[in-house]
């Protein structure tokens, strides 16, 4: 388990701790086995355990599913999923989209995503124009009733 080596009085001594359950440790003093109890019990490590949510994906072939983790509100907006550039709008403000339809490429990470409506209702706000610059969060456009 773990090894020391002490000098008391001008003695070395090699010990060697073979193991340790509650207070009794089973250890090796230079070569000789010991079985010593210790005056209060050593506290064991304790390793936190990972909990992770059930990632969701969002490129499911079913159209009738929302296509984000989080939809947006009713009368929200549809945010960016990734830092990138606007490359292409293909929706005006007036036009009614269902849930699926292409509004937007977005170029992230030197590859275009395409961001689709994740409900249906009719475009209120387009907050973006090609080549515009967006971070990870940021509103492109509104979907209404």
């Amino acid at each position: 388990m773990k090894k020391f080596n002490f000098t008391i009085n001008g003695n070395e001594y090699n010990v060697n701790i073979k193991s340790v359950e509650g207070n009794l440790a089973e250890i090796e003093v230079n070569g000789t086995k010991y079985e010593v109890e210790l005056e209060k019990k050593l506290a064991q490590p304790i390793t936190p355990k990972l909990v992770r949510e059930r990632a969701v994906p969002s490129t499911d072939a079913d159209r009738q599913v929302a296509k984000t983790t989080k939809p947006a509100p009713k009368s929200g907006g549809v945010k960016s999923p990734l830092p990138g550039t606007i490359i292409e709008v293909f929706v005006r403000v007036g036009d009614t989209v269902k849930m699926g339809d292409k509004l937007l490429i977005l170029e992230a990470m030197k590859m275009e995503n395409k961001i689709e409506a994740d409900k249906q209702g009719t475009i209120k706000d387009i907050k973006v124009r090609p080549g515009d610059t967006v971070m990870e969060g940021d509103i492109l456009l509104e979907i209404g009733e």
